[in-house]
């Protein structure tokens, strides 16, 4: 039985965030209401708001009647409501998973694993989310990469054939065939889908079915949005053809947001 060691894969994720699409845009800094004689920084409409109510020793920001809070969107605008609300854009994005060691691979099983992520933006026209490594390598003058599907493919049956993947879905037994065991999951909107908009990439977002493609997006928001945590699933096949040694997949995502 042929075993190749699979060491510090698949749930090492980095994070590169607040890539800016191109050309660049800034935030508009000056008075929202202007002319030559007057300019207004900051306007409400309501009663018992206070864009700054001010001692000695604080300041702070008052809301109490509004009639409208959150964001409000059509197809070619949005707004955010609400009397205390910030004008600063921003992209948050954050990993979690350290690093898993899948000890040594085996043409008898399909390994798995997880890692996990969680993007929201705000004041943008949403975000995408881009595989930006190169699949599972090993290092040194001799090098072999992991074969990977083009397409939205099944885990293979173990031992016939190489196949690195991932999908950011929960994925069944029931859903494929053949099939890992029962592992990932949906995305998780927080604190509800009244709020939070990411969604998965077509091609990542089937039950069952793995691909991998380095510069792919494979999640997105088209506008700002609350939390989305999302899941990668992995899941990594060897032959008795696939080379020994020792493979790395260090996993580095680009969260872009566009304003």
């Amino acid at each position: 039985m042929k075993r190749i060691r699979g060491a510090r894969a698949a749930a090492s994720l980095c994070g590169i965030l607040l890539l800016l699409a191109c050309p660049p845009v800034f935030a508009q800094t000056q008075p929202d209401s202007s002319s030559t004689n007057y300019s207004v920084d900051q306007v409400f409409f309501g009663a018992g708001s206070q864009l700054s109510a001010c001692s000695t020793s604080y300041c702070s920001r008052q809301s109490a009647g509004d009639i409208a809070a959150g964001n409000i969107a059509g197809t070619a605008f949005q707004a955010i409501a609400g009397s205390n609300t910030s004008r600063d854009p921003y992209i948050a994005f954050s990993t979690s998973g350290g690093t898993t060691d899948l000890g040594t691979l085996s043409v008898a099983g399909t390994a798995t694993a997880t890692a996990t992520f969680a993007v929201k933006t705000y004041l943008a026209y949403g975000y995408t989310v881009v595989l930006a490594s190169n699949p599972p390598t090993t290092p040194g003058s001799f090098t072999h990469t992991f074969s990977t599907p083009s397409t939205p493919t099944a885990a293979a049956t173990p031992g016939t054939q190489e196949q690195f993947g991932v999908n950011l879905v929960a994925n069944s037994t029931g859903c494929a065939t053949p099939a890992p065991a029962n592992f990932g999951a949906d995305p998780v909107q927080v604190p509800d889908n009244t709020f939070s908009y990411g969604t998965v990439a077509a091609n990542y977002g089937t039950c069952g079915k793995f691909m991998y493609h380095k510069g792919d997006t494979i999640a997105s928001s088209t506008k700002s949005t609350g939390q989305t945590d999302y899941t990668m699933s992995f899941i990594y096949n060897i032959t008795n053809l696939t080379p020994d040694g020792q493979y790395t997949f260090n996993g580095d995502l680009v969260a872009i947001s566009t304003y």
